[in-house]
């Protein structure tokens, strides 16, 4: 079990990574955010992940989170914020608002709608990421990028909501052959900016673990790191 001090000295490790990838790519530390990937991991690494100061956690299921952060440490909630980072049904949408700071999984216009709704019910609105499946998975949820554009004006013009940034988690680069073929993600971090610099936004949520050095690179404003930060799930 990871005990206070390593998980400061890892977070103090992580931060530094960021400070030097960010020096080198000629940009500023202080506009690039950590994410600490709280999901699945034990109330303990929590508590200790939040005595380092670490501000900022990502979860990817809104019933975790609210046990999490609404019962277990919600005399810590005020202080946070709170980033629905996994995918979001239609029907735990006005949860999510009620919840979270930051959703960055809006991906299709039901949701959209499902937002519009939830507003009037909670009133408030969460700052909202579009998710892009830069690697067109199947599996994998996220607007595909030709329908991206088309879908942000949507949003835009239909529903007044306009997102700050865009999401991507690209594919598997050892097992993946696609349009960028079976290369490290930066492509994808690359595509990504493109995609958001087409539409006037100026936020990307990229990067994870194992890359979230090259996101940095790249232009990411938030890195969601999870294993690299806490240890391994159990």
């Amino acid at each position: 079990m990871a005990t206070p001090l390593s998980l400061f000295e890892t977070r103090t490790n992580i931060l530094d990574r960021i400070a030097r990838r960010a020096k080198l790519a000629g940009r500023k530390t202080e506009d690039i955010s950590l994410i600490a990937v709280s999901k699945q991991q034990p109330d303990t690494r929590i508590e200790a992940m939040l005595a380092t100061g670490q501000k900022t956690y990502g979860e990817n299921r809104v019933q975790e989170a609210q046990k999490r952060w609404g019962e277990t440490f919600a005399h810590k909630r005020p202080e946070l914020e709170l980033r629905l980072i996994g995918p979001l049904q239609s029907n735990k949408v006005a949860e999510a608002c009620a919840l979270f700071d930051v959703i960055e999984t809006l991906d299709r216009e039901k949701l959209a709608k499902a937002l519009v709704k939830a507003v009037e019910k909670t009133g408030k609105l969460p700052r909202l990421f579009v998710q892009v499946n830069t690697g067109e998975e199947e599996q994998k949820s996220g607007i595909l990028p030709n329908a991206l554009d088309a879908f942000i004006k949507t949003l835009r013009t239909e529903y007044d909501i306009h997102p700050e940034g865009l999401m991507c988690i690209p594919p598997a680069f050892e097992n993946y052959i696609g349009q960028f073929g079976g290369q490290a993600p930066g492509p994808h971090f690359a595509f990504l900016k493109t995609l958001a610099e087409r539409n006037g936004i100026t936020k990307l949520s990229m990067g994870m673990s194992a890359d979230f050095e090259p996101a940095v690179e790249f232009g990411a404003t938030h890195v969601r790191v999870g294993s690299a930060l806490f240890g391994a799930r159990h």
